[in-house]
């Protein structure tokens, strides 16, 4: 199978380029990433779990796409989960999972979509990163969240090597308005010999 999507997307540079690629790539998303053995979702709901098993905690899965992150959540024991996602083409391939109570779009251009402190675990699984939502995202989502609420992400090694993003994470944690309960750097697309880092961070 052709990598091209994939490939591709690492050269993004606006969202409404993002917002294109995707609602192209959304009929084939899950079957390339698969091939390549897409392993971060997997890894970041074991991660939460680890962190919170308790089956009934709603959780925001935010850039849910076609539901990969969802089936993995809810693999580990997650039973309450909302997806939300700007590409609507993605949002029908999530919908066939089964595994979402809510499936909502949002205007990718909107800087705030979320409503603060409704969620006390939000996700961002293979979503905040170079091609993908930029590094304000972070903000945002902690943001979003109420008082020791969890964030569980992830920065793939594209991201990792862009200081915008890291460095976005560290004024978090210095400043002492997040802690950080998780982090593993491991396997992403290993059939593009691509890892990255999964983070469980707690707003203070």
């Amino acid at each position: 199978m052709s990598d091209k999507f994939l490939k591709d997307v690492y050269g993004l540079d606006s969202p409404q380029a993002t917002k294109a690629h995707y609602q192209k790539w959304a009929s084939s998303y899950d079957d390339e990433v698969g091939s390549n053995g897409y392993a971060t979702p997997g890894r970041i709901a074991r991660a939460l779990w680890s962190q919170l098993p308790e089956t009934k905690t709603p959780i925001l899965d935010y850039g849910c796409g076609t539901g990969l992150s969802g089936v993995a959540l809810n693999a580990v024991g997650f039973e309450v989960i909302d997806g939300i996602d700007p590409t609507p083409q993605m949002l029908e391939g999530a919908l066939t999972k089964g595994v979402y109570r809510n499936l909502t779009s949002f205007d990718i251009t909107d800087p705030n979509p979320l409503q603060a402190g409704a969620y006390k675990v939000i996700t961002a699984i293979g979503v905040i990163g170079v091609g993908a939502a930029p590094p304000e995202t972070l903000d945002m989502l902690i943001n979003a969240l109420p008082s020791h609420g969890l964030l569980a992400f992830s920065y793939n090694d594209h991201t990792l090597e862009d200081h915008c993003y890291t460095v976005r994470l560290s004024e978090w944690l210095d400043m002492g308005a997040a802690r950080l309960l998780f982090r593993e750097y491991g396997p992403h697309l290993p059939g593009m010999d691509m890892k990255s880092d999964v983070y469980i961070v707690e707003k203070v």
